[in-house]
């Protein structure tokens, strides 16, 4: 949908903001929720996280809305330089843009994108939330991340192509109409 680098970051923003509210939300509550109310005693997450001055990253307690942010840089700057490129690419070798059906390429471009940002923001998550306390492993660091990838990527694959992107095509379709009412007029109806 987008057609030049600042339509793709701006759709890019879009998906970004949304999806690391959703993945904070889902890591502290669905993965780690039962563990922080365990260590703490609370019974509540939220209670759990303030008594412990915050969510660990890097062994330091560090506020939510902190959690939020590197999140939000990390994967912003991960979905421009690498998400987005190499998910148009991949659609690509296996779809004519042009002859495939817009819902069936758009499909294959969020597979895509799920299957190379949900590894790696896996992999910097299990870095950053590390138990450095216990000592460094890197097995252990190894395990942590498969377990983030079990855990994240059926939630990434369905909130992606059911949820987060239908939204975000309808609110960049909101933003951009005018530009994509343009486009349409100087394109040819296909018979």
């Amino acid at each position: 949908m987008p057609r030049n680098q600042f339509q793709r970051m701006i759709f890019a923003l879009i998906t970004v903001v949304i999806t690391v509210h959703a993945y904070v939300f889902y890591s502290l509550y669905v993965i780690h929720g039962n563990m922080f109310m365990q260590l703490t005693g609370e019974s509540g997450v939220i209670a759990a996280i303030n008594k412990m001055g915050g969510v660990p990253v890097f062994g330091r307690p560090v506020p939510i809305w902190a959690v939020v942010l590197i999140e939000f840089v990390l994967a912003y700057t991960l979905e421009n330089l690498l998400g987005s490129p190499l998910s148009f690419k991949l659609a690509c070798k296996n779809f004519d843009p042009k002859s495939t059906h817009p819902v069936l390429f758009e499909t294959a471009i969020i597979s895509a994108t799920v299957a190379i940002m949900c590894p790696v923001m896996s992999f910097i998550a299990a870095f950053l939330y590390y138990n450095y306390q216990a000592g460094f492993n890197m097995w252990t660091l190894l395990a942590d991340w498969l377990k983030l990838v079990c855990y994240n990527f059926p939630f990434a694959f369905f909130t992606q192509l059911f949820f987060i992107q239908p939204f975000v095509r309808k609110t960049f379709g909101t933003i951009f109409a005018k530009d994509i009412k343009k486009r349409n007029e100087k394109q040819p109806v296909k018979a």
